[in-house]
């Protein structure tokens, strides 16, 4: 399963060196801050027959069998659902011969809401583990059906960096998702960098004012995301709203200067 992207992060801070470059209050580092941020998502799960369910996390519709083997799911990884009793599911997908995240679902008695124990696994081991905690909003019985978030607890909070790029662009790095992105205020799309950039990846970004950016990524041409960045009035908080195509709310994510 696929959670709400978490690839584009900004930084900030003062130093002497920076202070002569425009985009200067945007290079530095950052950690999240958990408690004022927000990581809705969105999935649709249907009941196909014979024991194979369709699974729509916002992205490409997969559908397989819920017998806990490990089956193809989107972008060359496998999925495997294994249902431990009728109330409790366990979700795992898997890359390369590594797990990449493991999912415990467990439906209310009443049918209403369901709790999911996300539990993701970074490339060099770190954890990225949320709680989601959904209500149904339409119809369907047991597990399968249309499911909206209405809270969720981040547990590992993560860290973003940005750093100068060719002068007077940005470079952003996120230690979750092992992946780079450049960018410079000129309209051009710069291809994204690291182990977790997609083939065809790339970003542009525009300048608002002062405090605030719009960065766009695609992939493939296409746009995936548009992101706007805000650096509060004394620079020390930076808010990120992150628009994802197929996604209907946007992830807030709040970051405090470290």
């Amino acid at each position: 399963m696929a959670k709400p992207g978490l690839g584009v992060l900004l930084a900030a801070s003062l130093s002497a060196g920076a202070a002569q470059a425009a985009d200067a209050p945007f290079v530095g580092q950052w950690r999240l801050d958990p408690a004022r941020s927000r990581l809705p998502d969105q999935m649709k799960i249907a009941n196909k027959g014979g024991g194979a369910y369709a699974f729509d996390f916002a992205g490409e519709v997969e559908t397989i069998k819920v017998d806990g083997t490990d089956q193809p799911g989107e972008g060359g990884t496998l999925l495997s659902v294994k249902q431990d009793a009728p109330d409790s599911w366990i979700v795992q997908r898997k890359q390369a011969g590594r797990l990449l995240l493991r999912a415990s679902w467990k439906l209310s008695k009443d049918g209403r809401t369901l709790t999911d124990h996300f539990r993701g696994i970074q490339p060099d081991g770190a954890p990225f583990n949320v709680d989601y905690f959904y209500r149904r909003t339409g119809a369907g019985t047991g597990i399968s059906g249309d499911w909206r978030s209405f809270k969720e607890t981040v547990i590992s909070p993560f860290s973003m960096q940005v750093k100068p790029f060719q002068g007077d662009g940005l470079s952003i790095e996120t230690s979750t998702a092992h992946l780079t992105k450049n960018v410079k205020f000129d309209g051009r799309d710069y291809p994204s960098e690291g182990p977790d950039a997609r083939p065809g990846s790339a970003s542009s970004a525009q300048r608002i004012d002062a405090r605030k950016l719009v960065i766009t990524s695609k992939s493939g041409g296409k746009v995936t995301a548009t992101e706007d960045f805000e650096l509060s009035s004394d620079l020390k908080t930076l808010t990120r709203t992150q628009h994802i195509v197929g996604q209907e709310r946007p992830n807030v994510l709040v970051f405090k200067r470290t």
